[in-house]
C-alpha cells in the first residue's frame, strides 16, 4: 500500500517520529498540526534510553550517534544516615544502569530536522475537531478543514484525537507527584562525589529522587532530577491543580506555589542526604515544574482511520524509563505496518495488535514500580546489596525496565 494523505496531530517527539514513519511507509501527503506556536526545543527536561533500545532504534533509523547524549553505566542507591556524617548518604547498593540520557529539546530538534521538507509542518495550529467517516477523517482547525486517509494522534496524554474516538478514557491520578528540575552542571558546588557516569537514586520513606546528567545541546551538560513523593494531606496545591482529576493538569516552570516549594524544601533538607538535598536547592524557581502522576491505556490504539501513538495511546509512570522510547517504537511499528499492508485496515490492525499489548504491559509495569518506589516503600535503612537486588527483581518482574524489546 503506497500513497494517501496522512495527518499527524501533535508535533513533539512522538509527532515528528510518526511523520517520519508515515513518509517512509509511503504516504504521499503528510500534514503535522502542532498546537504550540513557539520552538518546542525550549523544553529542557531529561530522558533516558536503555542501550539495547538505542541499538534497536538506531538500526530502525530513528536515533543515531549524532544526537547529543551522555552515557551512564551504573546506578547508586543512597539513604540518609546522619550518624555516618557522609554528605552523599550511606550507599546501600550499586547496580548496572546501561542508559544513554538525552535532553528533550535538542532531541526534538534533531528529529524535527529529519522530517522531510515535503511534510507540511503547521506550528500554532491547534486541532478543534476530528471527525472519522467511512473512508477517511476530517480534521478541522481554526482556519481550515481537510480530509485525510489516516489521522495519527500524537498529541500527548490530553489527546484531542483520543477523545474523538475514546471519549470515556481519562488518565487516572496515581496519588503522588513528580517535581522536575534541571540546571547547568557548572552550578554544582562540588561535583567530586558524583561520577559522570553514575545515576543516583536517593531514597526515603514514601519516595525517592533520581539524578543524572544530560547534554545541554550546546556541547555542555545539565543536571537533571525527578523527585517522586505524595503531597501531605491537606496541602494547598493552588493554581487550579485538581487532584480529584476532573482533567489532567500540571504546573509549568516557575508555577510552584509557596506550599509546594516549602514541601520540596522539607524533603531536600530533612529526608534526603545533605549533598543531594543541596543539589536540588541549586535549582532556580523557573527551572522547576511539577507533574501529578497519571496512568491509563486506551482500549485500542486504532479506531476507524484514527491511530494513536506515544502518550495519546498509553501513559505509563516515568519509573519505566520508556516514555520517549515507546513513542519511537510506535513509529517503527507504524512504518512497518504501512509499508507492508495492502489496505489501510490491514495496516491499522497490524499496528493495533502490537502496540495495544505493549502499552498495557508498560502501564502495568509503571504501576508496579510506583508502588515499590513511592507508595509502599521498604525500610531502606535496613537494605543492603543482596536485599536491594532481591527487591528490584520483584519490582521489575517483567524485565521491561527501560522499554520493551521491539517485535518487528
Amino acid at each position: 500500500m503506497r500513497g494517501g494523505k496522512v495527518a499527524v496531530v501533535g508535533g513533539s517527539i512522538a509527532g515528528c517520529a510518526a511523520a517520519l514513519a508515515a513518509h517512509r511507509g509511503g504516504a504521499d501527503e503528510i500534514t503535522v498540526y502542532e498546537r504550540a506556536a513557539g520552538d518546542l526545543a525550549d523544553r529542557g527536561v531529561g530522558l533516558a534510553v536503555h542501550d539495547s533500545r538505542y541499538a534497536e532504534l538506531a538500526s530502525a533509523g530513528y536515533l543515531d550517534a549524532g544526537m547529543p547524549w551522555v552515557q551512564l553505566v551504573r546506578r547508586r542507591w543512597y539513604v540518609r544516615d546522619d550518624a555516618s556524617g557522609t554528605p552523599v548518604g550511606r550507599e546501600i547498593a550499586v547496580m548496572p544502569f546501561p542508559f544513554r540520557t538525552y535532553n528533550w529539546g535538542p532531541l526534538w530538534r534533531e528529529l524535527r530536522g529529519r522530517v522531510p521538507a515535503g511534510v507540511d509542518f503547521r506550528a500554532g495550529s491547534p486541532v478543534r475537531h476530528v471527525r472519522p467517516g467511512p473512508d477517511g477523517v476530517e480534521v478541522t482547525t481554526d482556519t481550515d478543514s481537510s480530509r485525510h486517509d489516516l489521522v495519527i494522534g500524537a498529541d500527548g496524554y490530553r489527546s484531542a484525537v483520543r477523545a474523538a474516538r475514546f471519549g470515556d478514557v481519562r488518565p487516572a491520578y496515581a496519588g503522588y507527584l513528580a517535581w522536575r528540575g534541571a540546571f547547568p552542571e557548572a552550578r554544582l558546588r562540588d561535583p567530586e562525589p558524583w561520577a559522570d557516569d553514575d545515576c543516583v537514586y536517593a531514597v526515603f520513606p514514601g519516595g525517592h529522587v533520581i539524578i543524572y546528567r544530560i547534554p545541554d545541546g550546546a556541547g555542555g551538560r545539565r543536571v537533571n532530577w525527578v523527585l517522586y513523593t505524595a503531597p501531605p494531606p491537606g496541602l494547598d496545591l493552588g493554581l487550579g491543580l485538581d487532584l480529584r482529576l476532573t482533567g489532567p493538569t500540571s504546573l509549568p516552570p516557575g508555577g510552584l506555589t509557596d506550599a509546594l516549594s516549602a514541601h520540596l524544601g522539607f524533603v531536600a533538607d530533612e529526608l534526603l542526604p545533605p549533598y543531594w538535598g543541596a543539589l536540588l536547592r541549586e535549582t532556580a524557581p523557573d527551572e522547576l515544574f511539577l507533574q501529578p502522576m497519571y496512568d491509563f491505556t486506551a482500549p485500542r490504539c486504532t479506531a476507524d482511520r484514527v491511530l494513536l501513538v506515544g502518550d495519546a495511546a498509553a501513559v505509563a509512570r516515568p519509573h519505566t524509563g520508556a516514555g520517549a522510547v515507546k513513542a519511537l517504537q510506535d513509529a517503527t511499528v507504524l512504518e512497518s505496518a504501512l509499508a507492508t499492508a495492502d489496505t489501510w485496515d490491514d495496516a491499522l490492525d497490524t499496528y493495533d495488535t502490537d502496540r495495544t499489548v505493549s502499552g498495557r504491559a508498560m502501564v502495568d509495569l509503571g504501576r508496579r514500580l510506583g508502588g515499590a518506589f513511592v507508595q509502599a516503600t521498604p525500610d531502606w535503612r535496613a537494605m543492603d546489596q543482596a536485599a536491594m537486588e532481591a527487591w528490584w527483581k520483584r519490582a521489575d518482574g517483567s524485565g521491561a525496565f527501560g522499554g520493551r524489546v521491539l517485535k518487528n
